[in-house]
Parts: structure tokens; sequence; C-alpha cells
């Protein structure tokens, strides 16, 4: 009899790194799957983008990769608590708040909460 890895309470992991300096923005994105491989993913952004902003992106990028894959149960790393704390953002520009409704499309394309 072979042995196999169980994948129904495995998971997907998205961990996703955004950053901005002087000279440009980008992020990274390491996906990885129920049986334990790894996609890794840098990028450079083609724009002026603030910390957050570089973030938001890479989440973004990081969340269309795993639909694509088909992930069905994700869980999703940053180290950003603007990102992951999405609902304490009153202050926060008009932008950021689309960049919000973005991601909460994505996660949940049919509107339900």
């Amino acid at each position: 009899m072979m042995e196999g890895k169980q994948t129904n309470n495995f998971q997907w992991k998205l961990h996703v790194d955004g950053s901005s300096n002087t000279h440009g923005s980008g992020a990274g994105i390491v996906i990885t799957t129920p049986e334990g491989d790894a996609v890794e993913c840098a990028m450079r952004f083609d724009f002026k983008a603030t910390n957050n902003q570089a973030e938001y992106e890479a989440l973004l990028v990081g969340l269309r990769v795993c639909i694509t894959l088909g992930a069905d149960k994700l869980e999703i790393f940053n180290d950003s608590q603007v990102v992951l704390n999405h609902d304490n953002l009153s202050g926060h520009c008009k932008k950021i708040a689309q960049k919000i409704q973005k991601i909460q499309n994505l996660l949940d394309p049919s509107g339900r909460k």
C-alpha cells in the first residue's frame, strides 16, 4: 500500500511583501501549494507607489495567481498591519479603499459578506 499526503485539511499559503523607496517600488510573493510546492515571483512596478500601495499590489497579484492555480482555501501572510487589518483604514485615501474593494471582490466575487 502506498502512503500519500492527505491534502483535505491542507490549504494554500500566500506570503506577500511590497516595498517602496526612492529607486522605485516592487513586490515579492511566495505561494505554497497544499502539497508543499512553492511558486515564487518578484516584480518591479512601473509606477510610483507608497509602501502600503506596494503591499496591496503584491496582495492583488498573489490572489490572482492563487485563483488561477485553483486555490480553494487560502491563508495569507503579510507583515503590514494596514493590509491585514483593512477595517481600520477610515482615514486613508480613496485609492486604498478601491484596492480593498478589489481584494474583497477577488476573495468573494459573489458580493456576499
